[in-house]
């Protein structure tokens, strides 16, 4: 089963909403809560905990019913039973995509289900003291060594479910900034850390110097027998782990059918289970599981991701908007953003159809935010007051984790205040001069959810893969491929040459040229 071809500027659906478009363009949303008091109870949807309202969206009963027809004529039904099939949906690179494998509870593959019984095993042992270091000591620290995938989902749910963590103390080591890497070092002890590597491939050059870094340093004052007791290795390259020096028992499978920025449900999220152990790793994967259930079963109208995906198009496509705004109001999700930003810019930042021709409209919003309040005091200047309209997404909990009121209902007050001020403006307020006008008329949804659990964020995390997936189909582009990260790659293994035999005419730019000559 193949992903549908459909072009969709040639569809009719999408020539009745540019029409429609040009009818409500200039539309106030606040005319619209006027005359339809009943608005906000309409444009909302409940799920398990999750309470989505996207009343303050620049859309009327017509442009949803428009934007549903289009999901159904570029055949989104059928793209996402394909994307829960096994077949080789990503087409580009020939490999199937199926990450919900890896949290599918009532069908999971046997070599999945085996490996989550050794996750759980290891992390267990390692938690409790069981797993003990070279010295006989207890592991107290672990540091994941890896990359984009391999790095930034694993560590936003362990930075996000710090509340739930385990004793264990984890750290995440990713940029080949030397700096970066022995700064981490000085905070450790050789006999009580523990390191996983994380390669799918085993030869990603940022991982692979970091790694051979901190072997070198372990290996400083330990005999290299110590490994099999430091050293813990996720790839799909066994042959190359042994011969970096980690045994075959204590390496964890990642499959070729997952890719990086999907794979923290599968081992890469082995620092994930001893941050906040198994049992709510598990809880992670189930919520997830939960949202790819409610994304194959609900209908378009009722559908979460797919409401969320075909607003972000409406946007994109009609308004112009270039990006969109996320803004989780809990410090525990401030590394959601830069997650998202991958797993969106990563999946559907192409150029390209399904068809082979280069797209004569716009794909891949450019994604930005941070945690509320302190984004208020930063760049929501831009979103009142701007000339770029840009569509917010708010997130938030109805309680707090360690159960201070106060600071929860002054939290939740301003995330519910900033998206009326972006709806209402300052309206018929009296303002003294332009400059204290807002405009007002710019679109957000709120997301409310009851509390941020392992279950829940394993749900959110989910919820966006979804909305990704919804936009890359009407898009007609394959969101699962990253040829866009190869060329910088390929010139940067010979510019590397260039400045180690300090020779800048070995770069065919004279301004790379320039500044090799400066660097060395």
């Amino acid at each position: 089963m193949s992903l549908p071809r459909i072009h969709p500027v040639t569809t009719n659906s999408w020539k009745k909403l540019q029409q429609h478009f040009e009818q409500i363009e200039g539309q106030s949303m606040f005319d619209w809560f006027c005359a339809h008091p009943e608005r906000a109870e309409e444009l909302s949807l409940s799920w398990d905990d999750f309470y989505l309202d996207y009343s303050k969206n620049r859309v009327t009963s017509e442009t949803l019913s428009l934007l549903i027809e289009l999901a159904k004529e570029v055949k989104l039904d059928e793209a996402i039973s394909a994307l829960f099939s096994a077949e080789k949906i990503n087409e580009t690179e020939n490999k199937a995509v199926q990450h919900t494998a890896l949290r599918d509870f009532d069908a999971m593959p046997d070599g999945v289900a085996k490996t989550l019984k050794r996750i759980k095993d290891f992390s267990d042992g390692v938690i409790k003291g069981e797993w003990k270091g070279v010295s006989g000591k207890q592991i107290t620290d672990i540091v994941n060594i890896g990359i984009g995938g391999s790095d930034l989902g694993p560590q936003m749910v362990c930075d996000a479910l710090r509340f739930y963590n385990s004793g264990l103390k984890v750290h995440f080591v990713s940029n080949v900034d030397g700096d970066h890497v022995m700064d981490k070092l000085r905070e450790l002890k050789r006999d009580q850390t523990l390191f996983i590597v994380v390669s799918k491939s085993f030869s990603t050059q940022e991982t692979l110097r970091n790694a051979n870094t901190i072997r070198e340093w372990f290996l400083g004052s330990m005999p290299e027998s110590a490994m099999s007791n430091h050293f813990v290795a996720v790839s799909a390259n066994e042959k190359a782990v042994v011969e970096f020096g980690i045994k075959e028992e204590n390496i964890y499978p990642m499959w070729e059918w997952v890719g990086g920025r999907f794979s923290l449900w599968g081992a890469a999220g082995l620092s994930i289970a001893c941050s906040i152990g198994y049992n709510n790793f598990e809880q992670l994967l189930r919520g997830a599981f939960a949202m790819d259930r409610h994304f194959r079963s609900a209908e378009f109208v009722q559908n979460m991701p797919v409401l969320l995906g075909l607003l972000s198009v409406w946007y994109n496509n009609f308004f112009n908007c270039e990006s969109e705004c996320i803004v989780p109001y809990s410090e525990y999700l401030k590394k959601l953003v830069p997650y998202l930003q991958q797993a969106s810019m990563e999946s559907n930042g192409k150029r390209t159809d399904r068809n082979g021709d280069v797209l004569n409209y716009d794909s891949g919003s450019i994604v930005w935010g941070s945690t509320g309040t302190n984004a208020q005091h930063a760049f929501f200047q831009l979103l009142h007051q701007g000339t770029r309209l840009v569509p917010a997404d708010f997130i938030c909990f109805k309680q707090s984790l360690h159960g201070n009121t106060e600071h929860q209902q002054i939290l939740l007050a301003n995330c519910f205040a900033q998206s009326e001020a972006l709806l209402t403006g300052t309206q018929d307020s009296k303002v003294e001069n332009s400059y204290q006008q807002f405009e007002g008329n710019k679109p957000s949804n709120t997301l409310l959810i009851d509390k941020l659990t392992p279950k829940s964020l394993g749900s959110l995390i989910a919820m966006y893969e979804h909305k990704i997936f919804v936009q890359g189909v009407i898009w007609n582009i394959y969101s699962f491929d990253q040829w866009g990260v190869e060329l910088g790659k390929k010139i940067a293994k010979s510019t590397l040459k260039a400045i180690m035999e300090k020779d800048p005419n070995r770069s065919k730019n004279s301004s790379t040229a320039a500044l090799i000559k400066k660097s060395v």
